[in-house]
């Protein structure tokens, strides 16, 4: 069976590491995330907090034009395990297929 990291296993979480390491090489703000993957503010904010405290993203908070400005942007420790996560899943798709 395979050793799937259950942090990143979570749907919410899934989709947001995706996402941002689509982005790699940008910044994504907190509204584009929300927008994009139907996901609430609430339960956003939660699993954001969950991936920052693995050290998978980086959050960046600021100011634009005297708004609060949240950014989000995934680590190389995020991509490492991202890349890790889809390596076990591919595994596992093999697995059943033979």
């Amino acid at each position: 069976m395979a050793d799937l990291n259950k942090l990143i296993h979570e749907p919410a979480r899934l989709l947001i590491l995706t996402y941002l390491a689509k982005t790699e090489d940008a910044d994504v703000s907190f509204s584009e995330l929300k927008n994009e993957l139907g996901i609430s503010s609430g339960n956003l904010s939660v699993q954001l907090n969950k991936l920052q405290d693995a050290d998978y993203i980086k959050i960046n908070k600021s100011f634009k034009d005297n708004r609060p400005l949240t950014s989000i942007l995934i680590t190389t420790a995020g991509v490492t395990a991202l890349d890790e996560y889809f390596g076990e899943m591919e595994k596992m798709i093999k697995s059943f297929r033979e």
